[in-house]
């Protein structure tokens, strides 16, 4: 053994121990296995390695993340690869935060975790000099995939994609909502005349045919697309301000859809108000004509 790339895999099941240690070798990775947290920090420690694939949830759950912190301090040019069986959006998250360089899902085809791993090392630079950018510069030149991707997800929902509406109208408020949100997380105030905007907003959902909960839904949808963003660029953001920035973003989210939703009840009001008036002036000369 001599240039081959050095893996340590972390993993609490021996049967996978015992199986991908071996593959790995068979296509030229010299690896090395730890079954506990403990074990791998003490290697870490120890021994150079090239690259890190640890189990999420080694003894208790999320401990792969105290794996991958310890070797992005003591080897920060080492790739770290997650492995999990049970993915979650709030693990991903964690994995962004952690500067993960891939989220990988159990049973992972070795041919495909190989080619991963050597495409990634063919690519890998000193950590020092890669160039972040902060979340709201990703957003911004990631506005229209951002859009398509929330588009598909609405169209896709059984019940918002049911209303019948051209994709302009439901699409138009989203591009204003994200340079709304993105001037927030670069230190705006929240404008009253944007408040507006979105009381506006609700009124039309009404008109259109939405409820309350597809407005909501609509929302998380949104935050759902701007979480997929982060999770396709993470490796071109500056993690430093990742954290308040994202909360900046899905708070100004929640803060416009309160206003989209005043400005739907606003608007179901009325109508209902106009409608009893109408019956009620239908029936009063009909009252009349009986008096008569």
């Amino acid at each position: 053994m001599g240039d081959e790339p050095k893996i340590l895999f972390v993993d609490d099941e021996d049967s996978i121990r015992l199986t991908l240690p071996p593959l790995l070798q068979s296509y030229g990775f010299e690896v090395t296995a730890a079954a506990t947290v403990a074990e791998a920090l003490g290697l870490i420690t120890q021994h150079k390695f090239d690259v890190l694939i640890s189990d999420l949830n080694i003894g208790h759950p999320g401990d792969g993340f105290t794996v991958v912190s310890a070797m992005h301090t003591h080897q920060p040019d080492a790739l770290r690869f997650i492995l999990t069986a049970y993915p979650a959006f709030e693990s991903a998250l964690e994995a962004i935060r952690e500067e993960v360089h891939d989220y990988l899902i159990k049973p992972t085809e070795i041919e495909v975790l190989v080619e991963k791993i050597r495409s990634k090392l063919a690519k890998r630079s000193p950590e020092q000099s890669v160039i972040r950018q902060r979340l709201p510069q990703v957003i911004r030149a990631d506005s229209e995939s951002i859009v398509e991707h929330w588009l598909q997800a609405v169209k896709q929902d059984l019940e918002i994609g049911s209303i019948p509406i051209a994709d302009s109208e439901r699409r138009e408020h989203v591009p204003v909502l994200l340079d709304i949100a993105t001037g927030i997380a670069e230190g705006k105030e929240l404008a009253a005349e944007d408040r507006k905007a979105y009381v506006r907003h609700g009124a039309i959902r009404y008109q259109q045919g939405y409820t309350v909960p597809l407005l909501i839904r609509e929302a998380r949808l949104l935050q759902a697309s701007l979480a997929n963003c982060i999770q396709r660029n993470f490796t071109a953001i500056e993690m430093n301000y990742l954290v308040p920035d994202a909360i900046h973003f899905m708070g100004t989210i929640d803060a416009l859809l309160e206003d989209a939703a005043r400005g739907f009840i606003q608007q179901a009001n009325s109508e209902r108000a106009s409608s009893r008036r109408r019956v009620k002036k239908k029936e009063l000369p009909e009252s009349n004509a009986k008096m008569s």
